[in-house]
């Protein structure tokens, strides 16, 4: 037995003589040290223990203390530290130590002390489960440091036996388990809020299932293989909207292969209506209001944790409602293109000779907007919203035409000054009608870009345009978008007052007026989206609106 010379023992020499038949496994003599511990696989999860005292022979008596300890299937994980400038590295740089085992006196007499308070303190680490050992209990009197210091437990090396030892560890890795549980779980419903809040500002089925693939992995905190399929009502074969990793080729199939490993678990899920967790197979069974069912398969390396079920059923619950919300959202949005439809085809209806005038101008500005964001021009202008709207705002320019007698509006030959000042009255119409319309509508709408539309259109980059006589950046951008459509469009298709004129023809026509009737960026973008797709100078098929 060795002894310090303060008098004090250090772990595993102060011991009696019946504490010491009690231990006498610790001295066997085919074992003079403990045996370097095998490195973990992979999907291996052990308990890391960080062992801090400046006496190496504390480490060696602790290590095989625990030597054959585990605790709910998995062992421990030892890592030794001789000061505490050296455990406070460690304990910065690896992730997941449950506890610490922690001297007091080291290079300071204090050392240990400072080191808890840097643990809390520095890397705000409330988790780790802080053990003081002391062979001076002088030194640091055990009321003053649990008051003062956030310490969770305080023993003197003398008493601390390998069964004390053996409590006081999984004593410590139960608490330590049971708050990462709750950091876990206010970190998992952190994602789940987080993710469900983003998932509501998609409008795509199939990336909202893909971005709830995504948020699923954030939760598990792993890189997992999904699968989503969504199956209308009780029977029918599952379809799959979106898929990831591994399971990435599944996207291309339209229904679910019943020959796939997945499909029996997913099967079982939709029968008995409920979640399935066979590990390596776990799938998420989610009912909506709307009577649609969900499979979300997810095939993380290990085995799903109770917590991480629970975690997942409620983010299940939150995925149902945004499923019904992003089908109604979808409704929705068809009633108010629909909407839109109807207006544009009321104009449309009274004059006969543009066919599918509306329809053509939609597709077109549609495709410039998007032209000239990946060219980057006018980037604060060109905002997502503006590029999804802007098609079917463009269907409404003309609406004004409404108010346009027909004795003016379908006359072949020139008009009169009079009757042109009467036909242009359609801008300002158009404009007014739509603008009182999107006043009822909170936000930016359809109307709002078709109010702008129909009111600007006919403005011309230089200044010479109607009714307003706006120039360059006064006109907004998606006016000068559905100006060079409407113009374009109108040129290239047999209208009443005059015969189509050829392509060439039309061509030149647009850039020789870019800069003064028309924006020069706009004509650009226009000339590249038809070099990619040369057919939108060509006539629609018969029969086409």
């Amino acid at each position: 037995m060795r002894v310090n010379p303060t008098g004090s023992c250090d772990l595993g020499d102060c011991m009696t003589d019946s504490t010491a038949a009690e231990e006498n496994w610790l001295l066997d003599e085919d074992e003079d040290e403990a045996p370097a511990a095998s490195p973990a696989a992979p999907d291996q999860r052990l308990w890391r223990v960080l062992i801090v005292d400046d006496d190496v022979d504390v480490h060696a008596v602790t290590r095989l203390a625990l030597r054959n300890v585990s605790f709910k299937g998995r062992e421990l994980e030892l890592f030794s530290a001789h000061s505490g400038r050296e455990a406070f590295d460690i304990l910065r740089d690896t992730p997941d130590i449950a506890l610490v085992l922690l001297d007091v006196v080291m290079e300071t007499d204090d050392a240990g002390l400072l080191l808890a308070r840097r643990i809390r303190e520095e890397l705000h680490n409330a988790i780790v489960r802080v053990v003081l050992r002391t062979g001076q209990p002088g030194q640091a009197p055990e009321q003053r440091v649990i008051i003062e210091y956030d310490i969770n437990d305080y023993k003197a090396k003398t008493e601390l036996t390998t069964q004390k030892l053996f409590t006081t560890v999984i004593s410590a890795l139960r608490a330590y388990e049971s708050l990462n549980m709750l950091e876990r779980s206010r970190v998992g419903l952190g994602k789940i809020l987080a993710g469900a809040t983003n998932l509501y500002q998609i409008h795509s089925l199939r990336e909202f299932a893909s971005g709830v693939l995504n948020q699923v992995s954030a939760i598990l905190d792993v890189g997992a293989d999904g699968v989503l399929c969504l199956m209308q009502g009780d029977t029918g074969p599952a379809t799959v909207v979106a898929a990831t990793g591994g399971y990435a080729a599944l996207a291309e199939h339209e229904l679910m292969p019943t020959s796939h490993p997945l499909w029996p678990t997913i099967a079982k899920a939709f029968a008995e209506k409920k979640s399935q967790f066979e590990h390596p197979a776990n799938v998420l069974f989610i009912h909506t209001q709307e009577n649609r069912e969900v499979a979300i398969s997810v095939t993380p390396p290990w085995p799903l944790a109770q917590i991480q079920r629970d975690l997942l059923e409620v983010f299940c619950q939150r995925i149902a409602a945004a499923f019904d919300n992003l089908y109604m959202f979808g409704q929705l949005r068809k009633a108010q293109e629909a909407t839109v439809v109807a207006l544009a085809d009321l104009a449309e209806f009274r004059d006969r000779g543009t066919g599918g005038h509306v329809r053509r101008v939609q597709a077109l500005s549609t495709a410039i907007a998007n032209a000239m964001a990946e060219r980057g021009v006018y980037p604060e202008q060109l905002t997502p919203q503006l590029l999804d709207m802007i098609g079917l705002a463009s269907i409404l320019h003309d609406v004004g035409k409404v108010a346009t007698p027909d004795h003016i509006l379908l006359k072949p030959g020139i008009h009169t000054p009079e009757e042109r000042v009467q036909m242009q009255s359609h801008a300002q119409v158009g404009q007014t009608i739509l603008e009182r319309a999107a006043n009822m509508v909170d936000g930016v709408s359809y109307l709002t870009y078709g109010a702008e539309i129909a009111g600007a259109h006919h403005e011309h980059f230089d200044g010479n345009g109607y009714p307003n006589g706006l120039k360059g950046q006064e006109i907004p951008l998606s006016a000068r978008i559905v100006a060079i459509v409407d113009v374009f469009d109108s040129l290239l298709h047999e209208r009443p007052y005059k015969e189509p004129w050829p392509y060439p023809e039309v061509m030149t026509y647009i850039q020789a007026r870019g800069g003064a009737q028309f924006d020069p960026e706009v004509v650009r973008s226009l000339m590249d989206v038809v070099a990619r797709d040369p057919t939108l100078g060509q006539k629609p098929a018969p029969g086409e609106h």
